[in-house]
C-alpha cells in the first residue's frame, strides 16, 4: 500500500497502540506525540461530554509541537448502569468489572477531536458503539484476563483479541470505534479538510 501524504502533517495525539494500529489501516504516514491530559470527570459531567471534552484537550495538548498539522484526539469511557467503567489498571478491579459487565449491555463512548492547528478549525464528534455480554463464570473471567491481560483497557476486554468470545453481540455502525478510533467518521473528518483516502 503506497501512503499518500496530507496536505498538513497528521498526528495522532495517543500513546495507544491500539489507535496506532486502527490509524495504521489508512494509507496516510502520520506521527504520535503523548498528551498529559488530566482525565477526571468534572462535577455532574456526563458521559459523552467527558470524552469529546477529553478529545479536544488532547488534540490541543499539541498544538505547540505541532502548529501547522492535523492532530487527532480520541477518548473512550465504558457505560454500565449509568456508571462509568474505565481502565482497570489492576486484575482485582478488572474482576470486578466484568463480573459486572456479565450479561449485560456495556456502551462505550468515543470522543473523536480532529484539530487543524493552521486554521483553528476543530471537528468534534461521540460515536457510540455497544456490546452485550455472555453470562460470565468465575473461571471464564480469570482465563480470559490471564491470557489477555486488558488491564488498559476500558471495560477490562479487548474486542481485537480473545474478549470477542466474551461477547453475545455488538451493536453499532463503525466497529473500530470499540477499539477507540472511530474510522468511519474520522475518514469524513479528514475529507473536510481536503484528504481524501482513495
Amino acid at each position: 500500500m503506497t501512503l499518500r501524504p496530507a496536505p498538513l502533517p497528521l498526528i495522532l495525539a495517543s500513546t495507544s497502540p491500539f489507535r496506532k494500529s486502527v490509524l495504521s489501516r489508512l494509507p496516510i504516514p502520520f506521527e504520535t506525540f503523548a498528551p498529559e491530559v488530566d482525565e477526571t470527570a468534572l462535577p455532574s459531567e456526563c458521559p459523552a461530554a467527558l470524552v469529546s471534552r477529553l478529545a479536544e484537550l488532547k488534540a490541543k495538548s499539541a498544538k505547540t509541537t505541532y502548529p501547522q498539522a492535523l492532530i487527532i484526539g480520541s477518548d473512550q469511557v465504558a457505560v454500565i448502569d449509568d456508571t462509568l467503567l474505565g481502565k482497570p489498571g489492576n486484575h482485582e478491579q478488572a474482576v470486578k468489572q466484568l463480573n459486572k459487565a456479565s450479561g449485560k449491555q456495556v456502551d462505550f463512548l468515543t470522543g473523536l477531536c480532529l484539530l487543524n492547528t493552521n486554521t483553528n478549525q476543530v471537528q468534534l464528534d461521540v460515536v457510540r458503539f455497544s456490546v452485550k455480554f455472555r453470562q460470565l463464570t468465575a473461571s471464564q473471567i480469570e482465563n480470559y484476563l490471564y491470557l489477555d491481560k486488558p488491564y488498559n483497557c476500558s471495560g477490562s476486554f479487548k474486542s481485537e483479541g480473545l474478549g470477542i468470545a466474551l461477547l453475545e453481540r455488538m451493536i453499532g455502525s463503525d466497529p473500530t470505534a470499540i477499539i477507540g478510533l472511530p474510522l468511519i467518521r474520522l475518514v469524513r473528518m479528514l475529507e473536510a479538510e481536503g484528504i481524501q483516502v482513495f
